[in-house]
């Protein structure tokens, strides 16, 4: 059978990694309001699996959808965009 499904992957900005290989991604979006039609930002913050504990507050990461890893945690880390700047 070949692998033909396509997982959803968001991009979101790391905002917390006090967990052990988990951190929270604050994922934005901007949307037109129904009704005013000005252009709103969404904001919506998931907890994703990193294995090697690779990422720090700051980073800008993409984030695919997996199975079930705990209770709140159902997304993973695919790949590192942008490291953090150093302040």
């Amino acid at each position: 059978m070949s692998e033909s499904k396509t997982t959803r992957t968001l991009t979101g900005r790391v905002v917390s990694d006090k967990m052990d290989k988990t951190v929270t991604v604050l994922v934005e979006r901007r949307v037109t309001h129904p009704m005013y039609g000005k252009i709103v930002t969404r904001s919506k913050k998931y907890h994703a699996h990193d294995e090697t504990n690779e990422c720090s507050e700051g980073d800008l990461v993409l984030i695919e959808e997996c199975r079930p890893i705990s209770r709140t945690k159902s997304w993973r880390i695919a790949k590192l965009v942008e490291k953090a700047r150093a302040a």
